[in-house]
């Protein structure tokens, strides 16, 4: 069984995890995914997600506003937001980014709020984690803008001929569930293709279960569903994969060397 598989991206503070988190856990433990990173989305699930891996060696949480979630971009938000993002122990600023495709919060908050995580993760030289959905053009404009930041494009959809602009800004890609659903030829030759040192996989737990989990509730175990079916498209082995996007999370947000269970 593979070992040493990195979830660069869940929610596992989310309540749906409430009955069973240990036990879910336990089942990641035992799927081969070793380490998570823990993102929250606005300052109280932020503070929950630096909460839960205070707890557990290999959690490693974050603190962020996510775009849906812009509409509390309010002054207490950004003075909360920047004390948790100045802690040692927060290993990026996010999530942040650009939603236009559900547009739960209006665009002018949405673009203050990213714009402000950007310039907050370079000035702390900390990666951010960038959601961007329907809204590649405005996303790829501000973090150009913002030279020198560093970060990961979380749950990339998008395909080969957005792919090159990220690379180019010196951005992760990491690749979801989605990878492996039957319609998404596009991102799939995007995972082909992405260079081996950017590329990372994630499940955005409890969201986007990978095929042959789909519509289930996620959770980090079927990382490694995602890192087998990105290491087939890839032409190389689940071990080399995993030890590759392991490293890269490892590189991106500062982790320490990563303990392999037995």
């Amino acid at each position: 069984m593979t070992r040493g598989v990195t979830d660069s991206h869940c929610h596992v503070w989310w309540d749906q995890f409430d009955e069973d988190r240990d036990l879910v856990l336990q089942r990641a433990r035992a799927a081969g995914v070793e380490r998570m990173v823990v993102v929250g989305t606005d300052v109280e699930t932020s503070r929950a997600a630096l909460e839960l891996a205070a707890d557990d060696a290999e959690l490693f949480g974050t603190a962020g506003l996510h775009p849906h979630d812009a509409g509390k971009f309010t002054e207490a938000t950004r003075r909360a937001l920047e004390e948790l993002c100045q802690r040692e122990d927060c290993v990026a600023v996010g999530e942040t980014g650009l939603d236009w495709f559900k547009e739960w919060a209006p665009r002018d908050a949405q673009l203050s709020s990213f714009r402000w995580h950007l310039e907050l993760a370079r000035s702390l030289d900390k990666p951010v984690i960038i959601h961007s959905r329907e809204a590649h053009e405005d996303t790829l404009e501000l973090v150009q803008a913002c030279r020198g930041v560093r970060g990961v494009m979380h749950c990339f959809v998008m395909g080969p001929e957005e792919l090159p602009h990220y690379v180019d800004a010196g951005l992760h890609i990491s690749f979801s569930g989605i990878v492996t659903f039957k319609g998404s030829a596009s991102n799939q030759e995007a995972a082909r293709l992405c260079p081996e040192e950017l590329l990372l996989v994630e499940t955005d737990a409890p969201f986007l279960a990978p095929v042959p989990h789909r519509g289930e509730r996620n959770e980090p175990a079927f990382c490694a569903e995602t890192l087998r079916f990105v290491a087939d498209l890839r032409g190389v082995s689940v071990d080399h994969l995993s030890r590759v996007t392991s490293a890269n999370a490892a590189r991106l947000f500062g982790l320490p060397p990563l303990t392999v269970h037995a």
